[in-house]
């Protein structure tokens, strides 16, 4: 599996880099590591952490966040935090998974357009490059993975979004959902033909009606959070190996009293505990400035961002 992606982003393949390639300088990239390195860069804290859990022999989840070395494009990009779970047998879905991530890694840094923009042709470049590769190989034939990025610039949050994996903002002792999960259960819930209850232990809550690499076009959620990004804020990005074994209250509670790495640590520990029957990836990140004062920890009243589609061209 390694070889293939070599193929694809080595020396073997030199078409694979556009002629921009060289615009890009020495990226630091975080991915997970079995002890949960972290990372900080003076304004983000970051770490990552993947896990199998109990049942899994084979990790499906990758997990990224990536920072530029170069600080004139990093102030123009931003950072990179992205998560993606794959599907397919054999080694299916962790090509799909880390084809994803290492798409849409390059691709969105390899170019001037703004960031929506960029995001956009990331996403849909990473589509195509999955459809096509398991359409032209047996071995990966249906792959697909969910796919969910965010982009830290400066105090903005900018978001796309394909499948159930998810994006949090913890700010101000809440816990706000920026994404939206592509399922057919949230369809439902959409439309009010079920319960928030019912829909929890419903037997088809994981069916995914959006995915990267499926279909040679895709449907994507992108936007701008519509809340900033301030001192003291933490981003959360997770698989849902992760989700579904932890109640909003954990999150907050942990999120509230821990720090980075512990926080980490201590989600992946407890969803294991409650079962793990799926690989388990997060990706924390806080903003933290020394010339700005943490926000206060007491609970307020703050809006929910906005999402919106776009469909993408075949």
């Amino acid at each position: 599996m390694k070889n293939f992606i070599k193929r694809l982003f080595g020396q073997n393949n030199p078409a694979a880099l556009p002629e921009t390639a060289e615009s890009v300088i020495e990226p630091t990239v975080l991915t997970p590591t079995p002890s949960g390195e972290s990372i900080f860069t003076g304004e983000v804290n970051a770490i990552v952490v993947s896990d199998l859990g109990n049942v899994r022999q084979n990790n499906e989840d990758t997990g990224l966040f990536v920072r530029l070395a170069d600080e004139g494009v990093r102030r123009t990009k931003g950072y990179l935090l992205l998560v993606a779970d794959g599907m397919g047998g054999h080694l299916a879905g962790e090509v799909a998974s880390q084809m994803a991530a290492e798409l849409v890694n390059r691709e969105y840094f390899q170019h001037n357009e703004n960031i929506e923009k960029s995001l956009s042709r990331a996403f849909q470049i990473a589509n195509r490059q999955i459809f096509e590769e398991a359409r032209l190989h047996d071995t990966f034939r249906g792959m697909g993975t969910t796919c969910t990025a965010i982009v830290v610039h400066e105090q903005q949050l900018y978001f796309a979004h394909v499948g159930d994996s998810r994006a949090y903002l913890f700010k101000a002792g809440q816990l706000i959902q920026i994404t939206q999960d592509h399922t057919y259960i949230q369809e439902l819930l959409r439309k009010g033909d079920i319960s928030p209850e019912a829909a929890a232990s419903h037997p088809e809550r994981n069916v995914l009606t959006q995915a990267m690499g499926t279909k040679a076009s895709v449907q994507i959620d992108l936007g701008r959070c519509i809340l900033p990004f301030d001192n003291g804020d933490r981003l959360m990005l997770c698989s849902d190996g992760l989700y579904e074994y932890c109640l909003e209250a954990d999150f907050v509670r942990i999120l509230q009293q821990q720090s980075l790495h512990d926080a980490a640590t201590e989600l992946v520990n407890l969803a294991k505990s409650r079962g793990g029957h799926d690989n388990i990836t997060i990706v924390l990140a806080e903003r933290i400035m020394a010339d700005e004062n943490p926000l206060p920890k007491e609970t307020r009243e703050i809006d929910v961002p906005f999402t919106r589609d776009i469909e993408l061209p075949q």
